[in-house]
């Protein structure tokens, strides 16, 4: 019975999470149908230069507990092929300056991704917004700022 209403509550925080995805999209300015694929059960969309999408991941622990993470992310760049060292150095040093975003790569990738991932249980419409606009505001940044710094770095075709 514990699991049953364990999930009861995932699937309840998990709705009210994608219509708090859902409002803020609308509020500023974008169509759901635009935004929302209900088959990837993704939004998606772009802020100046930068595409944003968003997911919510079911994550299983096991013996029938699971938790919902929300995790935003955009395509920021490829890594360059010369200045290595300066430039990880410098991802790790945005990763400590721009608070709650981080800047990652996939095991074997070649692209640098901006991420931001938080539980969703307990999260409020307020939170989120402040952490889906930081991110948009950080997303359009990064790729500019990086290719300034890094000029050898090759450009990404979205």
């Amino acid at each position: 019975m514990e699991n049953a209403t364990q999930l009861l509550a995932i699937d309840t925080q998990y709705l009210q999470t994608t219509e708090m995805i859902h409002k803020y999209a609308e509020s500023v300015g974008l169509a759901r149908a635009d935004v929302y694929n209900t088959e990837k059960r993704n939004w998606t969309w772009k802020k100046g230069s930068a595409s944003i999408e968003i997911f919510i991941l079911r994550i299983d622990l096991g013996n029938g507990y699971v938790r919902d993470f929300i995790k935003i992310f955009t395509l920021v760049m490829q890594v360059p092929q010369t200045n290595l060292l300066e430039f990880y150095r410098r991802l790790l040093e945005l990763n400590d300056e721009k608070l709650g975003i981080k800047l990652t790569l996939q095991k074997d990738g070649n692209n640098v991704w901006g991420t931001f991932e938080r539980d969703i249980n307990g999260m409020d419409y307020n939170e989120l917004v402040a952490f889906i606009s930081d991110f948009e505001i950080w997303a359009d940044q990064f790729d500019n700022m990086l290719e300034a710094e890094f000029p050898t770095v090759l450009q990404v075709n979205p």
